[in-house]
């Protein structure tokens, strides 16, 4: 009798095991079709954009569209990477993010050097606040790269992201010129910002802007997560 319903259990742990596996194959092929669906809609942009002529805005547009379409598939790119499929690596997100956008606008990794430090603690987040920082991150950094170096100066763009006291704080900040004078985020009307803002409400989080010495974007947010 107890060999019998030992035979039983292991059998049992055994199609558990099995389970397991199937779900996270099924969930690495999700992650990486979703990615590579996002690819093809970010390279569709890029082949339609070769037909607009003599009209640099559209282009712009195309661009900045590209780039947030990007910025979440590297989320689910960096989730196909790990073991539970359900984490995001930040540190090595944010790098790779950064690294896009330089690419993206030709410019020089020499001459804009980005910086960027997460806390061990804060190195994994759920799929839904990845996404949420991804697309943050994706329009602050985007923000620096275009408007903080003109006339091709140099400059640094850093990215700090930790949980204190339960609370996630991001900050994005670089050394340029700064924000135009009389800025509120509120007024804003450009979809960069409002996105930003509209992001930050999601993750329920608050929002604080300094224009010294450069430009800082801080976001805290209640900590979804800690690894």
């Amino acid at each position: 009798m107890i060999s019998q319903l030992k035979k039983i259990h292991l059998e049992e742990k055994a199609e558990l095991s099995r389970s397991l596996e199937e779900k996270n194959i099924l969930l690495k092929e999700i992650h990486h079709r979703v990615r590579n669906n996002m690819q093809v809609i970010s390279s569709l942009l890029r082949l339609q954009s070769a037909y607009i002529e003599d009209d640099n805005k559209s282009l712009k547009v195309f661009q900045e569209c590209q780039n947030r379409i990007r910025s979440m598939a590297l989320v689910h790119e960096a989730l196909y990477r790990t073991n539970d499929f359900t984490t995001l690596n930040l540190n090595e997100y944010i790098k790779r993010l950064g690294n896009e956008l330089l690419r993206s606008y030709n410019l020089n990794p020499e001459k804009i050097k980005m910086d960027v430090d997460v806390d061990v603690k804060a190195v994994a987040l759920d799929m839904d606040t990845g996404i949420a920082c991804g697309l943050i991150l994706n329009e602050l950094m985007t923000n620096s790269i275009k408007y903080a170096f003109p006339g091709g100066r140099n400059g640094k763009i850093k990215v700090n992201f930790s949980i204190v006291d339960k609370k996630a704080n991001l900050t994005v900040s670089d050394n340029g010129i700064g924000l135009p004078k009389g800025f509120e985020v509120n007024n804003c009307k450009t979809l960069g910002m409002r996105l930003v803002k509209t992001l930050v409400d999601q993750l329920e989080g608050e929002l604080e802007i300094k224009n010294h010495y450069g430009t800082s974007f801080k976001i805290e947010f209640p900590a979804i997560k800690e690894a």
